[in-house]
């Protein structure tokens, strides 16, 4: 299990750096430790969408830990949330993807 842990805005700056984070990880079950980042914007959107495809098509699984209010608003209206496991902190993360 490893665990991507992203600090700040994750935005159309610095989204190739995160897309590049999650394009390393490459173990059976990703934990995002989202507790850090503040808010994202619509290039971030896609590239947890993305991740999440390529972790489905590979049997790998993704949950997402510590959405804010502002991002996990983002998800909520752009519609993706009933996509990814989402846990308030890593620790239940993990049990719950054991």
């Amino acid at each position: 299990m490893e665990i991507v842990t992203p600090r700040g805005p994750i935005s159309f700056a610095t989204a190739p750096q995160f897309k590049d984070a999650m394009d390393g990880v490459t173990t059976p079950r990703v934990i995002l430790d989202l507790t850090e980042v503040p808010s994202i914007d619509s290039v971030a959107v896609g590239v947890l969408v993305r991740a999440f495809v390529i972790c489905n098509k590979s049997g790998r699984k993704l949950a997402l830990v510590g959405l804010g209010y502002r991002v996990r608003n983002v998800l909520q209206l752009t519609g993706i949330d009933p996509l990814f496991d989402i846990f308030p902190t890593v620790e239940d993360a993990e049990r719950g993807l054991a």
